[in-house]
């Protein structure tokens, strides 16, 4: 009896020590490798016992505060060391301090018009061949859905025209095939099936552009970038994120609005045609579209509204507004509410819970509506962050990104 109950108490502790050791190993795998913070921005690390986290810069080490977080004072390069018990080092992560930069909220809806690194693959058929049977050139070739196509026989792929010449001039011979899959570059071979129309296919729909409307949410006057949206531009097929070559932003005309309803989210409906330039777009990223602005005049932004970009600390439930156009005039701030936040959250752009409580803005839209993403919002006159969904179940509430986020996004746009 005492053996079985020895033998139990034993498998017990072996367990509790392989969840230990899952559990420091899982914390320190999910620390990043870089940090990007602003001038007084606390950096805030996940720890356990034993870990010590200490600030090196300009060979002075400070160790963090214990709550595990380090105040940033002036900009510049530092470096986190991570290590077990002050004895082993387990990781340096290094630390890029910003300085505090203000910016112009914008609120204007605008045009988007992207153009991908290759041609992206939205989808397969089989094909009918001259002898009337059914083929699949692209089986086992390992090319997906949402895979972009970027080579054809060592020749670059720029449009769905050119990769259909290409195919068309193989004149049925194996082609060989560079795709991107998951951020890895990969090759392959496919032999294109000669139709009835004696055209050559692949038996892969592909698409090389995108286009919509949404809102700009800041224009930062020192670097001439801007910030829109709050999320990233996803194929309509795959619903992957749109790896882009280039972009244009243009000017947009609202042509009409449909107002939101439980379970049936509205949008606003505009024209990107015949619209005039605003500037380029260099990057697509899960927290919105950042490029740079070609024509002021065009954003129409008044240069004397520059206000700071707000801290998370600085941030807080309760009031605010949102700036947005909807009617091709000058934009309207209305009154919401932010009802949570998450502070710690650098992982999604779901950083604020938020409820537009403003009457008028409640008629007109019902809420939050596509093409209201990128709204900025603003609170003790401080720009704080964007929208960036609605619920679907309740168009007055959604989500909204922190200001300091899409900031650093667009720091990293040449």
């Amino acid at each position: 009896m005492q053996k079985k109950v020895a033998n139990t108490l034993k498998k017990i502790l072996l367990v509790f020590f392989l969840i230990i050791i899952y559990s420091y190993t899982l914390l320190i795998t999910n620390l990043p490798d870089e940090v990007v913070v602003f001038e007084g921005e606390k950096i805030s690390l996940k720890t356990l016992l034993g870990i010590d986290i200490k600030t090196k810069r300009e060979n002075t080490i400070e160790a963090l505060s214990n709550n595990n977080k380090a105040l940033t004072n002036t900009a510049g390069k530092a470096k986190l060391e991570v290590s077990l018990f002050e004895r082993f080092n387990l990781k340096n992560v290094k630390v890029d301090i910003l300085p505090r930069t203000k910016v112009i909220p914008v609120g204007n809806i605008a045009g988007v018009k992207l153009y991908t690194n290759g041609v992206l693959v939205v989808g397969m058929s089989e094909i009918e061949g001259l002898d009337k049977k059914k083929y699949k050139p692209y089986a086992n070739s390992g090319i997906k859905e949402g895979d972009t196509i970027v080579e054809v026989n060592e020749q670059q792929v720029t449009s769905t025209e050119a990769l259909i010449e290409t195919v068309n001039e193989s004149h049925g011979k194996d082609l060989k095939i560079k795709y991107v899959h998951e951020e890895h570059t990969k090759e392959c071979s496919i032999v294109p099936v000669k139709t009835k129309d004696r055209q050559y296919k692949l038996g892969l729909w592909v698409r090389d552009s995108a286009a919509g409307v949404g809102t700009v949410s800041f224009y930062e006057p020192s670097s001439k970038t801007f910030g829109a949206l709050g999320h990233g531009i996803t194929d309509i097929d795959t619903n992957e994120l749109i790896n882009i070559a280039s972009g244009e932003f243009v000017t947009t005309r609202i042509l009409s609005i449909t107002k939101g309803q439980s379970g049936n989210p509205g949008k606003i409906q505009g024209t990107v045609e015949n619209q005039s330039n605003i500037g380029k777009i260099f990057k697509n990223s899960k927290f919105g579209i950042y490029g740079k602005v070609d024509n002021l005049s065009s954003l129409k932004v008044d240069t004397s509204k520059e206000m700071e970009v707000a801290l998370r600390e600085e941030i807080k439930t309760g009031k605010a507004t949102i700036l947005c156009s909807l009617d091709n005039e000058k934009p309207q701030e209305y009154e919401i509410e932010i009802e949570k936040l998450y502070k710690e959250n650098n992982y999604d752009n779901k950083s604020m819970q938020i409820k537009v409580t403003d009457q008028k803005l409640l008629e007109k839209t019902g809420g939050i509506i596509q093409g209201m993403s990128g709204s900025p919002i603003i609170q003790n006159g401080k720009f704080i962050g964007a929208i960036t969904h609605v619920l679907v179940k309740d168009p007055t509430k959604g989500y909204a990104v922190f200001g300091d986020i899409m900031l650093k996004q667009s720091k990293e746009v040449n």
